[in-house]
């Protein structure tokens, strides 16, 4: 990207929230382990650099510190490359610089209001009194040489400092969260005032850019895979790729027997004829229900689909070589930011959540490189990209799927029998909430089967049968939802018809679990 600004994450659960208020202010950002070698980020030209929160203290005797380097940092013409620390960052930085920080006498967790004492850049636009959110135990209690307080809240005499020297800046409070009135601006106006980044940053910007270097990586003659599920993700990645290459890329559809209801036919409807591409199916049901019979665990079920994926997705492209007279050299994927970041720690401190199924590349005897053009977006960025690429609106605007399925929407072992039950109830719900316009209200909804039976009365006879979960949930990329209040009336109807059109469940219930502290799907 021609703009950049780099975060270094030191394990704070809102990093990526910076990632994304950086870039709707037009600005390209990525984040990088806060232990990556200063020489390294230097080498990526950065036009900033954001030090993020982290959980710990700086004297605790785990906690990562900042490198001395990267307060040295400079831009291609000489001038020094602008920082801000949040939070931790914050301490990070006027701990190495010689400041005090010690443990506060009262913690602070939730809003305050804020006092700007000096204006400047970094405030510009916010007004006095604004509510800022903070979270921390520690605070500053001896500036670094050379800085100085430029806002205070009631409990934090030291709530922004900045360098009389270098263009350095740091902020005890999150501007990165939304309980921050005008945190938006605040980072903003690091972004573009003081980073002098011009913020031209855009989807279509990057739909030109990513059209260029996937031409560039795959030159003339070279063909390129994909592995297409009907997702939002893998869709928008075949339009796009199409229009780099064109028929060039074969698109392979394995209907791997944990589909939605009716979605192998679908799917391939909403493709043939509609793109520049080639559309090749398999139906591997029956291989898939073999590899997960019985299988319980959440972590084997994963890896279940994607060994058995692999098996059959390699004979397809043995059969793709045969057609077009070589084997293709490239294998693309629709891995999103959010999926690597809760497969890889990105920060050191940070926790690996789970595996998702398409990151970490593929087997090396495959012999296949990878295109990931959206590795580095949040799932509403590439949602916007599919609309400026023409992918139509029920494939743009579907819900999130995972890649094992409804094996890992069914708490337990899987059975067919299971799945059967699953796939009408699910169904159920989802028209429901189409039918009542619902659907583009939440952020994800599904159902769920769950490992246990219960009492019914049903006809004035006794029931003994299962019971599914009904789960929607509010969110902006998923790295954190709560869950979506929707109308009780409209939960009863759902309910009532999943018990009597459903024989098998006689109850349903609804998870009002957020995340945190539970993660949007249930394995």
């Amino acid at each position: 990207m021609s703009e950049r600004i780099v975060i270094l994450d030191f394990g704070s659960q809102y990093t990526q929230l910076i990632a994304r208020r950086v870039r709707e202010a037009g600005v390209f950002s990525e984040i990088h382990p806060c232990t990556r070698p200063a020489d390294e980020i230097a080498a990526m030209q950065p036009d900033g650099l954001i030090l993020s929160g982290g959980p710990l203290s700086v004297y605790d005797a785990e906690a990562p510190q900042l490198q001395p380097g990267l307060l040295e940092l400079e831009k291609a013409g000489g001038e020094p490359v602008p920082v801000l620390g949040i939070c931790y960052g914050l301490q990070a930085m006027a701990h190495l610089l010689g400041g005090g920080v010690e443990a506060a006498d009262r913690r602070e967790f939730g809003p305050a209001d804020l006092t700007v004492m000096t204006e400047n850049g970094l405030f510009a636009g916010v007004p006095e009194g604004s509510t800022v959110w903070m979270s921390h135990g520690d605070h500053l209690t001896t500036l670094p040489d050379g800085y100085e307080v430029i806002a205070r809240t009631g409990n934090a005499p030291v709530a922004a400092v900045r360098s009389c020297r270098r263009p350095h800046y740091g902020v005890q409070f999150h501007p990165e969260v939304v309980h921050t009135d005008y945190g938006r601006e605040v980072l903003e106006n690091f972004a573009l005032r003081i980073c002098g980044c011009e913020g031209d940053w855009s989807p279509a910007s990057f739909v030109e850019k990513q059209v260029k270097n996937i031409r560039r990586q795959v030159g003339a003659e070279e063909h390129i895979l994909l592995g297409l599920s009907g997702g939002v993700d893998s869709s928008v990645a075949a339009a796009l790729i199409s229009r780099a290459v064109g028929e060039r890329l074969h698109c392979i559809f394995v209907n791997n027997g944990v589909l939605r209801k009716g979605e192998f036919d679908k799917v391939q409807e909403a493709f043939r004829g509609h793109f520049d591409l080639h559309l090749k199916t398999v139906d591997a049901s029956e291989r898939f229900m073999a590899q997960l019979e019985g299988v319980a665990d959440p972590e084997k079920k994963r890896v279940a689909v994607g060994n058995t994926f692999i098996e059959v997705f390699e004979e397809a492209t043995e059969e793709v070589a045969q057609r077009v007279g070589k084997k293709p050299r490239y294998l693309a994927q629709g891995t999103l930011y959010p999926d690597v970041i809760e497969s890889v720690s990105t920060g050191g401190p940070s926790q690996t959540i789970k595996t998702h199924h398409n990151v970490g590349g593929l087997p090396e005897e495959m012999g296949l490189d990878l295109i990931e053009p959206f590795r580095e977006l949040f799932k509403d960025e590439v949602r916007e990209i599919g609309r400026l690429l023409g992918v139509p609106e029920r494939i743009v605007g579907r819900h999130p799927f995972p890649g094992p399925g409804l094996a890992i929407r069914i708490a337990g072992p899987v059975k067919r029998e299971k799945l059967r039950l699953l796939r009408e109830a699910d169904d159920i719900f989802i028209s429901a909430l189409r039918e009542h316009d619902l659907y583009d209200e939440v952020w994800q909804a599904f159902a769920v089967l769950l490992p246990v039976q219960t009492v019914g009365v049903m006809g004035d006879e006794r029931t003994y049968e299962n019971v599914c979960a009904l789960r929607a949930v509010e969110s902006v990329d998923g790295m954190t939802a709560d869950w979506a209040k929707l109308p009780p009336d409209f939960l009863g109807r759902v309910a009532g018809r999943v018990v009597n059109e459903v024989p098998g469940i006689n109850r349903a219930v609804y998870d009002i679990t957020s995340k945190p502290p539970a993660t949007i799907e249930w394995e």
